[in-house]
Formats: C-alpha cells, sequence, structure tokens
C-alpha cells in the first residue's frame, strides 16, 4: 500500500497546474501546493480519505483563493502591468484536452486577472477540470446556483478574447518565427502582415528593469513601438522556446532577458506580453 507521501507525489502535477492556474504564479502554486502537503500529512489517517483527489483539490482551491485576495491588493499596487510568470508545461499535470490547454495559454492567463477570486476558481475548476457544479459548489462552500452564475459572469468577461479561431501549434510557431525574423533583420514591414488591428503590447519589468508602464495599445503605436525598441536596442540574441504549451520567445536586448508570449487569434498577433522582470524569468531554460 502506498504511504501518504506517495499518494500526494501522484497527484503533485495536477495540483501545480490548478494552483498555477488560479494565480498565475509558479512561486504561489509550489507554496500553496507545499501546504496542501502539510496539510494531507497532518490527517490523522489518510488512509480513510476515499477521495484523495477531490480532497487535496479542495485544500488547494480553498488556499489559492485566500491568496488571490490578498494578492490582488499587492497587484494594484506592482509597478507598472502585471503579468503572469511564464512557465514551461511540462510537470502541470496532462495537456490532453483543449480545456485544459487553453486554461494554461498565456493569453487565456492574462484575461483571467479580469475575474474575481471566486469566478476565476469555477471558471478553472469548470472549464479546465471539467469538475460538475455541485463539487464545486462543495469546494467553494457557496451553493450550486452562486457557481453556475459565477461561471456566467466569467465567460461572458472572457468571451471576446477566447470564442475566436485558435491557431495550431505550427502555425502559432510559425507567427512567432515571423516575428522574430522581422525583430532580427529590422524589417518591420512584415508586421503589418502579421499585427492585428487592435493589437496591445504589455511590458512587465515589475519596477525592477526598465519598461513601458502602460499598455501600448493599437497598431500604429505597437508598431512604432517595436520599431523605436529595435532601432535602440537591437537583439543580441533570441530564439524560439515553449512557455505555457504554446511557442514563445526568449529574447536578449540591451542586455535584459525576457520572455514574449503572443496571442494569436484569426490568423493575427492581437496580444503582445513581454515579461522582463528577473522574478518571473527562471521557469523558461
Amino acid at each position: 500500500m502506498p504511504d501518504e507521501t506517495d499518494v500526494f507525489e501522484q497527484y503533485r502535477p495536477l495540483l501545480l497546474g490548478l494552483g498555477y492556474r488560479l494565480l498565475g504564479s509558479m512561486w504561489d502554486a509550489e507554496d500553496i501546493v507545499q501546504d496542501a502537503y502539510v496539510r494531507w500529512t497532518g490527517v490523522a489517517d489518510t488512509a480513510t480519505v476515499e477521495e484523495p483527489r477531490a480532497f487535496l483539490v479542495t485544500v488547494v482551491t480553498r488556499l489559492a483563493l485566500d491568496q488571490l485576495r490578498s494578492a490582488r491588493v499587492t497587484r494594484e499596487a506592482y509597478v507598472g502591468p502585471w503579468l503572469p510568470e511564464p512557465v514551461a508545461a511540462a510537470g502541470l499535470g496532462p495537456l490532453d484536452t483543449a480545456e485544459l490547454r487553453d486554461t494554461l495559454s498565456y493569453a487565456t492567463l492574462h484575461m483571467m486577472e479580469r475575474l474575481s477570486p471566486p469566478e476565476r476558481a469555477v471558471f478553472v475548476l469548470r472549464e479546465g477540470f471539467d469538475l460538475p457544479y455541485d463539487e464545486i459548489a462543495r469546494i467553494l462552500d457557496v451553493p450550486v446556483a452562486a457557481c453556475r452564475q459565477h461561471h456566467h459572469r466569467a465567460t461572458g468577461k472572457l468571451a471576446g478574447g477566447r470564442d475566436r479561431f485558435h491557431p495550431s501549434g505550427a502555425d502559432h510557431a510559425e507567427l512567432v518565427g515571423r516575428f522574430l525574423e522581422a525583430a532580427q533583420s529590422g524589417d518591420l514591414s512584415v508586421l503589418t502582415d502579421l499585427l492585428a488591428e487592435d493589437v496591445t503590447a504589455w511590458n512587465d519589468g515589475g519596477g525592477k528593469v526598465r519598461a513601458a508602464l502602460r499598455p501600448i495599445v493599437g497598431f500604429d503605436n505597437v508598431l512604432a513601438f517595436i520599431a523605436g525598441l529595435v532601432e535602440r536596442y537591437p537583439l543580441e540574441e533570441a530564439r524560439v522556446v515553449e512557455a505555457n504549451g504554446e511557442p514563445a520567445l526568449r529574447a536578449e536586448m540591451g542586455g535584459q532577458h525576457q520572455i514574449i508570449t503572443f496571442d494569436v487569434r484569426d490568423g493575427r498577433i492581437h496580444g503582445i506580453f513581454a515579461v522582463l522582470n528577473p522574478d518571473k524569468l527562471s521557469r523558461i531554460s
């Protein structure tokens, strides 16, 4: 019979994937999963827990909700836009459904910052992990009707950025590769075919490195912003990497490392997310 640690380790990737989707920070996800382990080993007899997975998902969700409520205050005081921490998908559990892949995608995680903590929890548990409303209600200790309402509100807030064509991995990689070639060559005319009219660029320096303090909105402004960066800080190094299960760029410009992810929809780039805060760059090698 497996001991309590073996049972927990069996679910660790799933719990990390859940915690990360709820918090957008792998550091915080690891903390709450470790707290969940302490609570798990504190159970008098874990063998009596009929459904360890349900028990652990409940613990991690409730810990994440507490963390989210306090994090909202911290993120409001953050210097410049707060972006999720980019991570490698390996180690976060299986991505064997479209819903698990979508709720891990960087663009979706960024949009989930619009949600209240209960809305985010219901959305992730329902969309990503396909839990029934009655189980979600038990986890959150709220009525089933409230869960349905949270889910309705969440999908309404996210609909504008999600209910469109999502490219295949190959198409996404091609667009990222073309973006990289344009930046390396300095021939930004290529970007006119890649950027959507409503494209927005976010830069997260966290007050630790120089970065734009507000989102850059619109095709002309984003194109001018990129042109200014390339002229002033030529690319010293850049390569395609995997971040959040999708192609991304790891680049160095002006001595500053950054990871750049993209919201690709309808064959165009609608969002560019550049993470320069060094505290958020350690998960992508």
